[in-house]
């Protein structure tokens, strides 16, 4: 009886912004314009990168890894959203949503980590600079992003399996603007705790572990830039980690608000908006961080856009 049940349903309802009426509209032209320039603000940051030698630096191969992961992240949330908002039938199919979550819990667990390397990245350049291009040579940032990218799509296979293994039975409509992990789960209509304790490990590991492993790396960076004698050099030690540290901040702070509780804790209307944070503003941010503040990449923009 579960089976059929659950093959009744073949697509879902994303009611996550349904009750707003008009207010669509705007949010429409409002979230259209954020995600232009975010593409916008990504492709001019990944084509700097790659057109720039001088910033041919494993610093800047992460960054441009992280931009094309972050454009791919928005690929997978944002379009749909957009077409919702204008359409009566806010409708994803099952199989649909299946992909979405896979591809945006497996894009989001592999920038998690990658940020985690661009940590590790400023604490080899900073505390052991001597030995700076062999520890953390060409190989070694393929390696780690290779690495990164498997455990993310690797954790995802796990989410999607746990999560849509949930007989569907009681409804369909999705109270999101996406195919989240919660949202979904709760439309489950047999006990979830097991699956929701697996799936909150899981968010330690991603969310937690990386975090920590970038404090203690700060620490370790903090006390050794107190040690360069010069103010100028402290300065400008300081100011290679800052646009690392307020992405830190931003991407683990509404990442860990939303999955490090209880499901039985979601409140739809502030998830929703953190929601929005992070699967909107957050991937604009990135870029446009590593960019005001980076002086190295403002003067290799200024060179490509003379030439």
């Amino acid at each position: 009886m579960t089976r059929q049940n659950q093959s009744m349903i073949t697509e879902f309802i994303l009611i996550g912004f349904s009750k707003l009426g008009d207010l669509q509209i705007l949010l429409f032209f409002i979230f259209l314009l954020v995600y232009l320039t975010t593409l916008m603000a990504n492709a001019t940051s990944m084509t700097v990168i790659w057109l720039d030698r001088t910033l041919h630096t494993p610093m800047y191969f992460f960054l441009f890894v992280l931009s094309c992961s972050e454009t791919c992240y928005t690929l997978v949330i944002v379009p749909k959203m957009l077409t919702n908002l204008l359409s009566t039938s806010q409708t994803i199919s099952f199989s649909g949503c299946a992909a979405q979550l896979f591809f945006f819990v497996g894009l989001a667990c592999t920038n998690c980590f990658l940020i985690a390397v661009m940590g590790y990245d400023r604490y080899v350049a900073i505390c052991n600079p001597l030995n700076y291009t062999l520890v953390v040579s060409r190989a070694t940032c393929v390696q780690l992003v290779l690495a990164s990218s498997c455990c993310g799509f690797l954790i995802s296979v796990v989410v999607n399996v746990l999560v849509f293994s949930v007989p569907f039975c009681a409804s369909n409509q999705i109270n999101d603007f996406f195919c989240d992990i919660s949202p979904v789960m709760k439309l489950g209509c047999t006990d979830t705790n097991l699956k929701e304790m697996v799936i909150f490990f899981l968010s330690i590991l991603v969310l937690l572990v990386p975090f920590l492993l970038i404090f203690i790396s700060y620490v370790f960076i903090v006390s050794t830039i107190l040690k360069i004698a010069s103010a100028e050099g402290q300065r400008k030690a300081f100011a290679t980690c800052a646009s690392h540290l307020t992405v830190v901040i931003v991407h683990y702070g509404c990442a860990s608000f939303i999955y490090l509780r209880p499901t039985s804790l979601y409140s739809s209307d502030k998830d929703r908006l953190m929601a929005v944070t992070y699967t909107v503003i957050t991937p604009l941010l990135n870029p446009l961080v590593y960019t005001l503040r980076n002086k190295e990449v403002k003067t290799a923009l200024s060179k490509v856009l003379s030439t």
